[in-house]
């Protein structure tokens, strides 16, 4: 007898296996049921979601518009999956729009789509265009919170009406800490901008407290934990490592798709955006921004890292290279070279070093003070509970300057210190500098960087569009009496 089978029954498995992890069988269980039934709009979109996350993007997108096509409920919010892909995932912003616009189109007040928009307006660079989205959203909800602080950080400091909004917002019963936080961070970025140091700092240190009031249990910094992490890093590399080819004869060489990519590492806030903005300039630079492709495969082929490296075959460690040089690729076809700014690239440097030899290095830097300050005023995510209080921010980067250290005494010249405050300084040797490092053309033009078109996605997105300025350096002068237990821990030995 041939079994019939159940469509109800395999959905229900898939759903099991999801919930296990499993995702890639679930995937293909999805596909068994529509490959047969092929009119199941949820199953479509339950596909589409595995294989987003899964990195699968154009099979997500194509699982999604079959969703779409078969009469899937709330198609406002699958459009607004789609362009989180585009935007985030594919760097294909005009695509990220039209689905934007899509999911307004069928629901004018979707608050989800219009704060996407909103922030795709940002990292555009069309301020005017931002702001009416987030006068639209408080419009809509006058307990929106969060558009209410990214609003605030786009007017003028000279709006004290806007001001007395972010006083009361805080102390609104619906707002809860991680409301707290955003609107807390944008009074005190209002604040220091009217020169209220004071006030600001204090305003900053309320703001740190509610973010990590918000995290989850247990999302608290251990020093100890993150001295031993470094540690491990440093045992995993004691000294260059270079990769033989495999039985195959492959070698992992980065010319065979680019001449190199273009990593650029340093601590949050230490002028990595405005480098990788400074190297777009040059002929076929693409900025991949924060691309999170290294840590992924890190995360999964060598997980758990560092422990891995002291079993992982040359092997492995080619097939690594291919992956991570094909994934650049596929999102920046037609690029001569990629700029990969990944938050932590720091800590990978020794593998970098291994995977892609002929990967070019730059390592921004910037006053240690004014770093620090600087990531004390910044609204950043919870997973990252050491940037939450003023003196876990000074033992990390004590931390980061010790693995920094090391890399320099294994690769010397072949990575390049790049300050930000010479920058900003005297611009033209600095940058020439960093274009004769990256075997680049140098170009007059590329001082120019904030004419330049394309979305930037960090916090420095408003910031790199101004040009050079100078203003930022010695920012911490302002703040000497509140930095001085942070001074003495950043310079004790």
């Amino acid at each position: 007898m041939v079994e019939i089978e159940n469509p109800h029954a395999l959905v229900g498995e898939a759903a099991r296996l999801t919930a296990e992890g499993r995702l890639l069988e679930a995937v293909s269980l999805y596909q068994r049921v529509l490959t047969r039934w092929p009119e199941q709009p949820d199953c479509w979109y339950n596909l589409g979601l595995l294989q987003r996350r899964l990195r699968q993007y154009d099979a997500a997108l194509e699982a999604y518009a079959r969703a779409l096509r078969h009469g899937v409920s709330r198609p406002e919010e699958v459009h607004l999956n789609r362009a989180v892909i585009y935007a985030d995932c594919l760097r294909r912003d005009e695509a990220a729009e039209r689905e934007l616009r899509a999911a307004l189109a069928i629901q004018p007040d979707y608050l989800p789509a219009l704060h996407n928009l909103a922030n795709l307006h940002e990292d555009l660079g069309r301020r005017a265009e931002a702001l009416a989205v987030y006068e639209r959203i408080l419009e809509l909800d006058a307990h929106a919170f969060e558009a209410l602080a990214r609003y605030a950080l786009l007017k003028g400091a000279a709006d004290q009406a806007l001001t007395a909004r972010l006083r009361a917002a805080l102390a609104h019963p619906a707002a809860r800490a991680a409301a707290q936080a955003s609107v807390g961070f944008a009074l005190a970025r209002r604040l220091e901008a009217a020169g209220e140091y004071a006030e600001a700092f204090a305003a900053a240190a309320a703001a740190n407290q509610a973010s990590r009031a918000s995290a989850a249990p247990g999302a608290r910094y251990d020093r100890a934990a993150h001295e031993h992490f470094i540690d491990a890093v440093i045992a995993a590399f004691p000294r260059v490592r270079r990769l033989a080819p495999t039985a195959a004869g492959e070698r992992p060489a980065a010319a065979a798709v680019y001449p190199g990519p273009i990593f650029i590492c340093g601590m949050f806030r230490s002028g990595s955006t405005l480098t990788e903005r400074l190297l777009a300039g040059g002929a076929g630079v693409a900025n991949a921004g924060e691309l999170d492709l290294l840590a992924y495969l890190v995360h999964g082929t060598l997980a758990p890292f560092p422990a891995a490296m002291t079993s992982v075959s040359d092997g492995v460690l080619v097939q690594l290279a291919q992956h991570y040089l094909a994934g650049i690729a596929a999102r920046f076809p037609g690029a001569a070279r990629v700029t990969d700014k990944w938050a932590e690239n720091f800590v990978y440097v020794g593998l970098i070093r291994t995977l892609l030899p002929q990967a070019r290095i730059v390592h921004t830097t910037r006053d240690p003070l004014d770093t620090c300050l600087s990531i004390f005023f910044l609204h950043l995510d919870q997973r990252m509970p050491w940037a939450l209080d003023l003196l876990d921010i000074g033992h990390y980067y004590r931390q980061y300057r010790r693995l920094m250290s090391h890399w320099q005494s294994l690769y010397g010249a072949d990575i390049l210190e790049f300050d930000y405050d010479a920058l900003v300084r005297d611009p033209r040797p600095a940058a020439q500098r960093l274009f004769e490092f990256c075997g680049l053309k140098w170009s007059e033009a590329s001082l120019d960087f904030a004419q330049l078109g394309g979305s930037v996605k960090t916090a420095s997105a408003w910031q790199v569009r101004e040009g050079l300025y100078q203003r930022s350096s010695g920012r911490a002068r302002h703040y000497a009496h509140e930095l001085t237990e942070l001074r003495a821990y950043l310079t004790a030995n």
